[in-house]
């Protein structure tokens, strides 16, 4: 079976779905695979790369596409540009990041189009399927730049240092959310000399921060709220309430804040108030990843940096895209990890919906969306 891999069309994506070790993998497993030509380039990847690897280089996504059976993006199919789902035959199988949850216009686009469509973003969070969790590697991406971003922007050293000058403190950064990409922006918060806190609303992640050398803010009354699969869910009012009064107690004293709350299928939980801006010292930087889904920040704007009362909140879309090499790579090996599931000896496809991994994952199939949430939203929306 041909796996075709496409250039990605997202406006500042430089990743790519698949990497020449990624496919001496598929090759070997009995499967052909074809490239688009430039697919690789933003990724340092040249064509004769997947060449050499044992791929096809054809030019342009039609010729990519023809005759494939599986298909492979990083970004979900664009429906701003019809093609990019109708240029999918019936029966294809698609693996990419979907939003399906938020995205209910493609997963229509889908189904109708009789796509068989696997999201990456719905792999469940089980031992077994840790090398596939798409959604945990490019969080690990997104965890170091986010603090790597806002130490190139604060007007001050994090680390200590003591010189003939005088001794220089260490800066203090706040993370809040110690998911996978907490963790990560807590370790390289350290790792750059800086006093780190952290909140998280699942008790369970305390072990986790305190091991990394941060410090577990936690308040004289339970706040907790964890959900399916260690996902947070939603607080009550009066949690909420506290967690606030909690945040805003340590925010002012701090020179860096990375968020990264997110709830699947929600809106963003609000962490940071305006007024909790307002406490903070001049030159002081927010970094919010969640503001895709709303922000943590009542001031994040998606996409862009805001600067309000001396503090600089940054927006970020699509980190992982900015340190393409590594997030490429560990995506490949999670496409490549995952299609394993379901491609046996000499390259045959056997979809297996009952398979703890693939049934959970999976969209739409033969025209009908297979997953259960969604198709709630579906219903919901209608």
């Amino acid at each position: 079976m041909k796996v075709a891999v496409l250039k990605e069309t997202r406006s500042g994506e430089r990743r790519v779905a698949l990497v020449p070790q990624g496919v001496q993998a598929l090759v070997k497993a009995g499967l052909s695979v074809t490239i688009e030509a430039g697919a690789g380039e933003a990724s340092a990847v040249s064509d004769e790369a997947y060449r050499t690897a044992g791929a096809t280089v054809a030019s342009g996504a039609a010729e990519t596409l023809r005759d494939a059976g599986i298909v492979l993006r990083v970004n979900p199919p664009s429906l701003s540009n019809p093609d990019e789902v109708s240029a999918i035959r019936p029966g294809t199988i698609l693996l990419s990041f979907l939003s399906p949850l938020s995205n209910l216009d493609l997963v229509r686009a889908l189904a109708a189009a009789q796509v068989t469509a696997i999201s990456m973003e719905l792999v469940p969070r089980i031992t077994r399927a840790q090398s596939m969790d798409a959604l945990s590697s490019q969080a690990t991406v997104a965890g170091y730049k986010a603090v790597l971003l806002a130490a190139d922007h604060l007007p001050k050293f994090l680390p200590m240092f003591t010189t003939a000058a005088g001794t220089i403190r260490p800066g203090k950064a706040l993370v809040l959310g110690a998911g996978v990409a907490g963790l990560q922006a807590i370790a390289t918060a350290r790792r750059l000399g800086a006093i780190v806190e952290a909140f998280d609303v699942r008790p369970a992640v305390k072990e986790q921060v305190e091991s990394l050398g941060a410090t577990f803010l936690e308040t004289e009354h339970e706040v907790t709220a964890e959900g399916e699969g260690g996902y947070a869910k939603e607080l009550s009012e009066e949690q909420h309430k506290r967690e606030l009064e909690l945040i805003a107690a340590a925010i002012s004293t701090t020179d860096i804040v990375i968020t990264t709350a997110q709830i699947p299928g929600r809106t963003a939980p609000l962490l940071i108030t305006e007024d909790m801006v307002k406490s903070m010292r001049t030159g002081s930087v927010i970094v919010d990843l969640a503001a895709e889904s709303g922000g943590n920040c009542a001031l994040t704007k998606a996409g862009e940096t805001v600067v309000a009362h001396g503090v600089q909140i940054f927006g970020p879309s699509n980190l992982p895209a900015d340190i393409p090499v590594h997030a490429s790579q560990m995506y490949s090996k999670n496409i490549t990890t995952l299609l394993a599931e379901f491609v046996g000896e000499d390259g045959a496809v056997a979809l297996d919906f009952e398979n703890d991994v693939i049934g959970p994952a999976t969209v739409t199939h033969a025209g009908e969306v297979k997953n259960e949430r969604v198709s709630q939203a579906l219903q919901a929306s209608a």
